[in-house]
């Protein structure tokens, strides 16, 4: 399960959300002196490398233990983070980027510019966007000891807006000894530079993580603005918790057993707004979520494209998201664009075959070459995505596939969606920065590449390439609108819904940022 006002400027965003009932068993926490703060996330934290999944969570924990060269403020703008700067050559071919002083990884040794080339060579070939900077032939090199160079063969002038994005997977440093010893696995040692230092020796699989506050960390100089900025970590520990399930978590937080929550169940809400002790972070635009089904295009029924199309007159969002209980003000009761609503690259094209028709979807379903065999669904238990996943269940029993819904949790999901066999389709949802633009969006940016789908068509890809290319917005927007046209014809994902999850907190904290991503490096008790 996976997650702002941005300015139209910035490709990769956009324009820019009691009582309780008794806790049994919840011992509360020994927080040391305004020390502490106890929160629960929109899942535990199962991969811990954040080059090699797409996971918000995973993007979430990079974050704080992790920091990145550029990064993005509140207004969508790209500011430098571990850089100081950059210049770039004037051909467009060479960009140089100083780092700033003092920047340390959390076993104290100093970061490097080769750290960071070898971190930017590794991470690159595992994401989208990443893979286009290497098409136009990128290689990452260090400079000298504090400088990082990165050589192309042909211009790339999003190179920031890459370098500085907020989608998994997020172009983190990290230490080039680390790296090397990873091979092509994932990383065992958890060093990285930002201001907090991740505890493996306090980490308790199934109940909780343990991240302090990093004392070598130089933050920089001007204020925090979403996740750039100098972050000032005002507490000695954060505090992740595992929660059974929602209800059990939003019972913590009015009871004062947790400080933050980052997803509150929908009918909980009107008990929180109620608790002088807890406020809410309403969330809107940007800030929202989109909600799709991925499909499995590598096997099973859903290999066959005519099969896919017919998943476009069986998914009514609004019903869906009436389903879940999501409250009118925190939705769109049916938005028809894979790159959201409301942003400056919301489009219709394509989308008159979406429409809710079970008669009409059960004949169209007889004329492809669909046999019977079983709709493998992965649902996560307890989530609002398996209500998404019964809704569409019903449906397409209705139109005549054969339905097998399979609960587990979202690190079973994971691993289950990563091998091309075995499952059909998963429900799921994320960030809205995530989905606004076809370079990253999951299910189109990712366009054919070893991406768990593994959707593709070539039409496509030449049309992405259009668009890092293209002169101006409006010329974007009308290449989005042809990608739009080809993602209704090949389906790598239907939509289900286009919604906001207040977030929580206790009174007693200060200075949260209001936003669907959890950022604690400012927050004080």
């Amino acid at each position: 399960m996976i997650r702002e006002g941005f300015n139209r400027r910035s490709l990769l965003a956009g324009s820019a959300a009691a009582m309780a009932l008794p806790l049994i068993g919840m011992p509360r926490p020994a927080r040391a002196a305004g020390g502490q703060v106890t929160a629960v996330l929109e899942s535990e934290v199962v991969i811990l490398d954040p080059h090699m999944t797409t996971a918000a969570i995973t993007r979430t924990f990079a974050y704080h233990v992790f920091d990145t060269l550029f990064s993005m403020d509140s207004a969508g703008n790209i500011r430098p983070q571990m850089a100081s700067g950059h210049q770039v050559s004037e051909d467009g071919l060479t960009w140089t980027i100083p780092l700033r002083d003092g920047l340390l990884w959390h076993d104290g040794a100093p970061v490097t510019a080769a750290d960071c080339a070898a971190s930017l060579a590794r991470w690159a070939p595992r994401d989208g966007l990443g893979r286009m900077i290497m098409a136009a032939g990128a290689s990452f090199a260090a400079k000298d000891a504090k400088t990082v160079t990165i050589a192309l063969k042909e211009p790339f002038p999003l190179m920031l807006d890459v370098l500085g994005k907020p989608n998994a997977p997020v172009p983190v440093m990290m230490p080039e000894r680390i790296i090397k010893a990873a091979g092509d696995q994932r990383i065992k040692e958890i060093t990285g530079s930002g201001p907090f230092r991740f505890r493996p020796d306090l980490w308790r699989t199934g109940d909780s993580m343990v991240l302090e506050r990093n004392d070598k960390y130089v933050p920089r100089e001007e204020a925090p603005d979403f996740l750039s900025g100098g972050k000032r970590v005002q507490i000695e520990q954060l505090l992740l918790k595992v929660m059974p399930d929602d209800t059990t978590g939003a019972n913590a937080l009015a009871a004062g057993e947790i400080d933050y929550m980052q997803y509150l169940p929908f009918d909980f809400l009107g008990l929180l707004e109620r608790n002088k002790d807890v406020k809410l972070i309403g969330l809107g635009g940007i800030h929202m979520f989109q909600g799709n089904f991925r499909l499995n295009h590598a096997s099973g029924p859903f290999a066959d494209p005519a099969v896919r199309r017919v998943l476009w007159k069986l998914v009514d969002q609004k019903a869906t998201l009436t389903a879940i209980g999501i409250p009118e003000k925190f939705r769109v009761d049916a938005c028809g664009s894979f790159f959201m609503c409301g942003t400056p690259l919301e489009t219709e094209a394509g989308a008159r075959v979406a429409k809710l028709d079970i008669e009409g979807a059960r004949a169209e379903l007889k004329k492809t070459g669909y046999k019977g065999e079983p709709v493998m669904m992965l649902e996560v238990s307890g989530s609002i995505s398996q209500t998404a996943g019964h809704v569409l269940a019903e449906n397409l029993k209705a139109a005549g596939f054969t339905v097998e819904e399979q609960t587990m949790d979202w690190g079973t999901v994971l691993a289950r969606r990563s091998k091309k066999e075995g499952w059909s389709l998963y429900p799921v949802y994320s960030n809205g920065v995530d989905m606004m633009s076809p370079l990253n969006h999951f299910y189109i940016g990712n366009n054919c590449v070893d991406y768990a789908g593994w959707s593709c068509d070539a039409r496509m890809t030449r049309l992405l390439e259009d668009f890092v290319k293209a002169p101006d917005a409006a010329a974007r927007k009308d290449i989005a609108g042809k990608i739009q046209e080809i993602a209704y014809e090949t389906v790598p994902s239907v939509m289900w819904g286009q919604f906001s999850r207040p977030a929580g907190y206790r009174a007693r904290l200060r200075n949260m940022i209001e936003s669907s991503f959890p950022m604690f490096w400012q927050v004080e008790v």
